[in-house]
């Protein structure tokens, strides 16, 4: 793979963190002694997100026991288990005053159930404290045991998200211990228990064009609700380079073919990411009327 220069293209420029709003979320996430995917991932949309009053917690930790070679994520054992972060998770949504929040986690193999239970005690919190917040779930695959992708369904999310990353032929390289087939097997039960589902591709890391369209047309067939593309820009000199820019009028061109196939919603952009303006990607599924239908 070659990577193009290291020189970012002028569409990829992204807010500066800074300013009050940007302040306060800070000083949310340090007093409730949480983790964001923010940080940890190295968003490019930190400054933005933060400003609004939004920011993607991570739970279960921020060691992860995987070792994708596009994430920024600390890789290793991770040493306890904080099951007081639900609470405090809860507790934060709320002073951030959310009426949509994105919650995610590192992949936690070491633990029996992959840390389901604390999804579902998170999202249990989250509710009871915050009745009138959608629920957003970026989840690990758990291996694609479907059992403890249950527990976490139980607790019933308003929007199950689980990212294929990128094109069947690349998942080894780029996400290693994940694969194509049973990531897509976990958003087809979430969507057999009639859940709203969600995914999530980068372009950049070695695909070709006919890989994108198939990947586009493999995620409509699953019944996938809301699908982001996005940009890969790598966080250190130790991962995958990028292989390419692919152009704002690129972007535009897969938002038309994916809706094209049958998903409801794309968003696809530069800088979009799985938690990036998420309110506006699922408000088609996360109005009252929709709620209301679906629990009719």
């Amino acid at each position: 793979m070659i990577a193009t220069p290291t020189r970012k293209p002028s569409w990829l420029r992204a807010k500066l963190p800074g300013g009050l709003g940007y302040a306060a979320t800070g000083g949310i996430i340090d007093d409730s002694s949480l983790h964001t995917v923010c940080q940890s991932a190295r968003c490019p949309n930190l400054g933005e997100c933060w400003s609004r009053g939004t920011a993607t917690v991570m739970i279960l930790g921020d060691i992860c026991t995987r070792s994708c070679n596009f994430c920024a994520i600390a890789t290793g054992r991770p040493i306890e288990l904080d099951l007081g972060e639900p609470a405090r998770v809860a507790d934060a949504v709320a002073k951030m005053n959310l009426k949509h929040c994105v919650i995610t986690s590192v992949a936690r193999d070491e633990l029996a159930d992959g840390g389901a239970s604390v999804w579902a005690a998170t999202i249990r919190a989250i509710r009871y404290r915050c009745p009138n917040t959608a629920i957003e779930v970026l989840t690990p695959d758990f291996k694609g045991n479907t059992a403890h992708v249950d527990i976490v369904l139980d607790a019933k999310p308003d929007i199950f998200n689980h990212n294929v990353e990128t094109v069947e032929r690349l998942q080894k390289p780029v996400r290693v211990q994940a694969r194509y087939h049973r990531s897509r097997s976990v958003l087809r039960h979430a969507k057999s228990r009639g859940f709203t589902t969600k995914t999530g591709i980068m372009l950049g890391v070695g695909e070709e064009q006919s890989e994108i369209e198939q990947t586009l047309r493999d995620i409509a067939s699953d019944r996938t609700d809301i699908l982001t593309i996005g940009q890969y820009l790598q966080p250190t000199k130790k991962h995958l380079p990028v292989s390419r820019w692919a152009t704002p009028e690129e972007f535009a061109h897969w938002k038309i073919f994916g809706l094209s196939v049958g998903l409801g919603v794309v968003e696809s952009g530069p800088l979009v990411r799985s938690s990036y303006h998420a309110d506006e990607q699922s408000q088609k599924y996360t109005d009252a009327e929709h709620l209301k239908s679906k629990s009719a």
